[in-house]
């Protein structure tokens, strides 16, 4: 918990360095600091925090500007947002949650009672990363839900058969592993035995690679063999 990367984000820097003492002083050390909507947009997106403290009066893009957009993005979702309000911003506050925020607190606040909220925070979004990891799947920018048989790329959910999403849950799941064309037919037949030859597997393949536009040439031809996913690094 203690490694948990933490982005303030207020424009008052008297606050913002009153709450970075604070975290520091209770063992919290990779913390970042913006001043504006704008900056804080970039951090999110980029250095992916573990928690957000957002202040809901920002320049630039206002905090529930921020928060409807990194709770509508499948990619940054699940980062908790507590919000720091004026006390005369309960409206705000409501339309907050309803976006998506996890907690708030209003100024003027109690470290203590703010790092309590923080740590909270950090407890429930670490139990559902773990139930999370059982559901989802990470490759590069692409996001598999096994549970809804959904897949995103870049926010932007790709239309699959029952065939291609089967196929891409065993690649993203098994990076670098060849499988041979009968044992992805086996793979999708399973107990269904439903009629599909391998050369059907082909054209499965080529669907899929079209569909994952940047990203289907990492599904490699293994020549005489069949394929596998080319974890490419470069």
């Amino acid at each position: 918990m203690f490694n948990s990367k933490i982005l303030i984000v207020d424009d008052e820097k008297d606050i913002s360095n009153l709450i970075e003492m604070a975290l520091k002083t209770n063992g919290f050390f990779n913390v970042k600091k913006v001043f504006n909507g704008t900056d804080a947009l970039y951090e999110i997106e980029n250095w992916r925090p573990d928690l957000v403290l957002l202040d809901l009066m920002l320049p630039e893009i206002d905090g529930l500007t921020i928060c409807r957009h990194v709770k509508s993005n499948v990619l940054t979702c699940n980062i908790p947002i507590i919000m720091i309000t004026a006390k005369n911003e309960e409206s705000d506050i409501v339309i907050g949650l309803e976006l998506g925020a996890n907690d708030y607190i209003t100024k003027p606040f109690s470290t203590k009672i703010l790092i309590a909220r923080i740590r909270n925070q950090l407890r429930i979004s670490n139990s559902e990363t773990k139930k999370e990891n059982y559901t989802n799947l990470q490759y590069k920018n692409l996001i598999i839900n096994k549970i809804n048989r959904n897949a995103f790329i870049n926010n932007k959910e790709i239309a699959l058969t029952y065939s291609e999403f089967e196929m891409l849950v065993l690649f993203a799941s098994n990076p670098n592993k060849v499988f041979t064309r009968n044992q992805l037919l086996l793979h999708l037949k399973g107990d269904a035995g439903y009629d599909i030859g391998e050369r059907a597997i082909d054209v499965q393949i080529l669907n899929l690679r079209r569909k994952l536009g940047s990203l289907g040439s990492d599904i490699e031809t293994v020549r005489g063999i069949g394929y596998r996913l080319n974890e490419k690094t470069c």
